[in-house]
């Protein structure tokens, strides 16, 4: 895919108010790792997260994904009555129906005559978005329009540390597919795209490329989808070992396809940003790219895994701390379960 009329306007993020370190995470398992014998200080060995942040009880993905459409809409300049498109891309949303994107827009104070609704492709639906309003304003449906989502990874990690503890019959094998849900965090992030020339600082998207193995499906999957509200207690199966070695392969392939579609070379790039899922992800990530790490900006230490909202949420903070320069060429490296990989381009 490629795109000759579209420009990211504007980011924005907003963090929750409550630290929670891998440490903490491991005091409340306490049961399990005594029956276990488990040596604490294991989960931050093997992920790198130190950390992560939830929210306050009670808060909704809308809520916080209006807060960063609010930044984002900010940062951009482009004035509210031109922004006529609004996605939701989180995995977590309000309810069923109807979209959480109605919630956001009146949240947001957009313009009635605006196309909204929710996209839903796990850690992928914010670049999912990207992808699809950038087609709008190629297309000149819109002039521009906004991604929003909000992660609240809160409730998977309690309902896993809940189960965890339950189950008498746990063994060191069998809880391996439970835990890659204790390296989830929360947080929100938006994105705004506008067609060239009508934000007052904008950054060309080139284009990309999209692939897919859904043979792999399989490897990460929750439990059955009951919406996020009235008391639901969310748990995933993961086999991080497949899924890591899976997602790489994938990625490796489009990361080929995706330098022939834009007319980049691997030397051409100055900044990498990926999906945060932790610390050997990312090393064998750029190891089957390629790529050196220095290139990557990373936040996985300090967030986690939030899901949709980390690649973004990563982008901004980069770009926050100045560490992206005019005319630098931008690769944003989307992997999430299914398997798919989604590659986009910016030059800055």
């Amino acid at each position: 895919m490629r795109f000759e009329n579209v420009a990211l306007a504007g980011m924005g993020y907003h963090m929750p108010p409550n630290t929670v370190t891998s440490a903490q995470i491991e005091r409340r398992l306490k049961p399990l790792y005594d029956r276990l014998s488990l040596p604490e200080g294991r989960l931050e060995l093997m992920t790198g997260i130190r950390e992560r942040r939830f929210w306050d009880p009670g808060t909704t993905p809308s809520e916080v994904a209006i807060k960063a459409g609010e930044n984002a809409i900010a940062n951009s300049g482009v004035p509210k009555e031109k922004i006529k498109a609004l996605f939701h891309a989180s995995v977590c949303r309000d309810f069923l129906e109807p979209a959480t994107a109605s919630l956001d827009h009146l949240g947001l104070g957009l313009p009635d005559d605006s196309m909204i609704f929710d996209i839903s492709n796990a850690c992928l639906g914010v670049l999912n978005g990207i992808v699809t309003l950038a087609n709008m304003i190629e297309l000149g449906q819109v002039e521009a329009g906004v991604i929003v989502a909000g992660e609240m990874g809160e409730t998977l990690v309690d309902s896993t540390i809940g189960t965890l503890n339950k189950n008498h019959e746990s063994t060191r094998q069998n809880i391996k597919p439970a835990f890659a849900s204790l390296t989830i965090g929360s947080g929100a992030a938006a994105v705004v795209l506008a067609k060239k020339g009508l934000a007052p600082v904008s950054h060309r998207l080139v284009g990309g490329v999209a692939m897919c193995a859904t043979e792999e499906a399989h490897l990460c999957k929750s439990n059955v989808d009951e919406g996020f509200s009235n008391g639901f207690k969310p748990l995933m199966q993961t086999d991080s070992e497949q899924l890591l070695k899976a997602g790489c392969k994938l990625a490796a392939k489009a990361w080929k396809a995706f330098l022939d579609e834009i007319g980049w070379g691997a030397g051409d790039l100055f900044r990498t940003f990926t999906h945060q899922v932790g610390a050997s992800h990312r090393k064998l990530l750029y190891q089957s790219l390629g790529l050196d790490m220095s290139a990557d900006f990373s936040t996985v230490e300090f967030l986690g895994n939030v899901g949709s909202v980390s690649l973004p949420i990563t982008l901004a903070l980069g770009a926050e701390k100045g560490i992206i320069n005019p005319k630098d060429k931008v690769a944003l490296l989307g992997i999430g379960s299914g398997l798919n990989c989604l590659m986009l381009g910016l030059e800055w």
